[in-house]
């Protein structure tokens, strides 16, 4: 199956181990090396490997010849899918091989391209873009490493001159301390790594499927090939579905009670499909209150699929095919396991030493890329070899029923709202805010509101986006109370004859003027000008309703005098024939409408809460 190649359109996720030193410089010696790494390095790594259950693709390895100023590698290409977690266990490897073996550096990326950095683009330096990020990133000793700009290129903004491969891996292997990614990056990846190697174990699920007998002793022999059969039953079409009108290889007569094992995201995709059986199948379910109704229900959706596997292969011929456990390589791979201590001391011939070789045969087959790989067989045709060559007894299978492992809980298909702000949370990484299950319970600060808000809009952001204050304590506000003076009297305050011309920094003051013409005129005319056109909107405004949709200032505010609300007061007393004037409370104003935003929403995402929660600000749960 490995030999397979497909189209890899979407979801994959590709991987290049390099020889950092350039010794042996000789080509042969070197192509040498590189294979019995991929034998030291699948045979370290086999007690994973081998039970791994893989949504499409499994990790493979493979030997690249010299291709232009790629040199000569390993390295493979597995498309994983919707199963995310298979290309993160993948990253997993990687980096415990560059660990494990420290003469290999690696490189990552998928159909999105340097996802790693992506998983930490919050905390990127500003030079580091898609451009110029191509050879750049690797993990060497385990650890994450990025290869800076040169100082050249950093004196040019924007540069997007890539660095060659060879030059990179001679960086890293006189430099590699120096290189070493910042610490906020690492600890992004890892987080996302955090659980490994325990936590494939997590990603397992076990139930009780009623499945034919053939499919039993196919499942005993290849666990494996139980992502294939979902993958078709999940991905049918009509077509698909005409060879389950009438079943040719698995009859529901020898159904029979076992434990499965899937990971949780092929059992989510097989259970949670909604699907009627034909008639003439012979698949007919239990009524809905019977206790193995999902027993039942589940083993007729996987029997669809292996039947569907099937259909669309010819029965192969018992030595159509030669398998890769004949090639020379398969003995050196055996003699490694044992080395290894893979087999954990068992004696030959023992039940425990059996399953664990039909394991390491299975993982080489998949895993290892041989000359003869190009004929080994697809999981179809494989189920159909399995079938010539195995024997069924059903009596032994309906005896092994009240002895099996029991039906795991799948509660976990069901995430409740708690559950689902906890892996949002997770998802988001820690902040210093408070708490999102203890902000209700203590009394929350609203100024955090408006200062976050300040800070947002004070922060000098460019037509890459807006620069979002993360940590408020680091990034204090700078207000020029002077600067603030004189723009604020430009546009209010001042008469044109007053101002100095140290006021008038440039013509770039006046580019917010509509003509050609006013931005040609002498300052003091183009403020005239302005202070005309706020004039005719103010009357224009006066008379709409604009003004009752903000909340005001108390009149009986205390003011001193010289301030803007000394000011207002005056102009209040000066026009007694207009409407009592207020200044408007901007603080509150902007809190009230946030905080009816974020009521809106009804406890889902939305433009109030993503942006404070970007600054670091959690407000509580709108339960008033």
């Amino acid at each position: 199956m490995a030999g397979k190649k497909m189209a890899v359109v979407e979801d994959f996720v590709e991987y290049h181990l390099f020889l950092v030193s350039e010794e042996p410089s000789d080509a042969v010696q070197r192509k040498q090396i590189l294979k019995q790494y991929i034998e030291l390095i699948l045979a370290k790594f086999a007690h994973l490997l081998a039970p791994y259950i893989w949504q499409n693709q499994p990790f493979n390895l493979r030997y690249y010849a010299k291709k232009g100023n790629i040199p000569a590698h390993i390295g493979g290409v597995t498309s994983f899918g919707d199963n995310i977690e298979d290309e993160w266990f993948i990253v997993y490897l990687i980096q415990q091989i560059t660990n494990e073996f420290p003469a290999l550096a690696a490189r990552i990326e998928d159909n999105d391209g340097e996802f790693l950095l992506i998983e930490a683009a919050d905390f990127l330096p500003k030079w580091l873009e898609p451009e110029n990020s191509s050879n750049r990133v690797f993990f060497y000793h385990g650890k994450l490493c990025i290869i800076p700009l040169r100082q050249v290129d950093e004196e040019q903004p924007g540069s997007t001159k890539p660095i060659e491969l060879p030059q990179a891996l001679a960086l890293l292997s006189s430099h590699s301390e120096k290189l070493l990614a910042a610490e906020s990056i690492s600890k992004a990846i890892r987080r996302r790594l955090e659980g490994y190697p325990a936590k494939i174990r997590d990603s397992l699920h076990r139930a009780h499927c009623f499945v034919p007998a053939g499919i039993v002793a196919v499942l005993k022999e290849r666990p494996n090939l139980v992502s294939a059969a979902v993958q078709a039953f999940y991905l049918r079409d009509p077509i698909d579905l005409k060879a389950c009108r009438v079943f040719r290889y698995f009859t529901p007569e020898t159904r029979a009670l076992a434990s499965v094992r899937f990971t949780k995201c092929l059992y989510a995709q097989l259970v949670q499909q909604k699907f009627q059986p034909d008639r003439r199948s012979g698949y007919m379910l239990p009524a809905l209150s019977h206790p193995q109704y999902k027993a039942y229900e589940t083993g007729m959706k996987l029997a669809h699929g292996f039947e569907i596997l099937c259909s669309k292969c010819p029965m192969p011929a018992a030595d159509a095919k030669k398998s890769p456990l004949q090639s020379p390589l398969w003995a050196g791979f055996l003699d490694t396991l044992k080395k290894n201590d893979y087999f954990k001391g068992e004696m030959e011939g023992s039940v425990l030493y059996s399953e664990l070789l039909k394991k390491s045969e299975l993982y080489f087959q998949q895993s290892v890329v041989t000359p003869d790989s190009s004929a080994s067989m697809g999981p179809g045709e494989e189920v159909l070899h399995l079938l010539q060559t195995l024997p069924v007894n059903m009596e032994e299978l309906k005896g092994e029923e009240g002895n099996l492992p029991p039906d795991e809980d799948d509660i976990w298909l069901n995430i409740s709202p708690e559950n689902l702000e906890q892996i949002l949370q997770d998802a988001a990484g820690p902040t210093d805010s408070v708490p999102v299950s203890d902000v209700n319970e203590q009394k929350y600060d609203l100024s955090e509101v408006t200062e976050s808000m300040k800070a947002f809009i004070s922060k000098v952001s460019s037509h890459e986006g807006a620069e979002v204050p993360w940590d408020l304590s680091n990034t204090p506000i700078n207000f020029d109370l002077d600067s603030f003076k004189r723009a604020l009297d430009n546009i209010i305050g001042s008469s044109p004859e007053s101002l100095d011309s140290d006021d008038l920094e440039s013509e770039e003051d006046f580019e917010f003027l509509e003509s050609e013409e006013e931005q040609q005129m002498p300052p003091s005319e183009a403020l005239g000008s302005l202070r005309s056109y706020m004039e005719v909107m103010d009357q224009e405004l006066a008379q709409t309703n604009i003004g009752k949709s903000f909340t005001r200032k108390s009149n009986d505010d205390s003011a001193e005098p010289g301030t803007v609300e000394t000011e207002q007061v005056n102009m209040e007393e000066k026009n007694a024939d207009e409407p009592s004037y207020a200044p408007v409370d901007v603080d509150l104003n902007l809190v009230t409408n946030l905080l009816e935003s974020y009521s809106s929403q009804v406890g889902l995402a939305g433009p109030a809460s993503n942006l404070l929660q970007s600054m670091g600000v959690h407000l509580p749960d709108d339960t008033n």
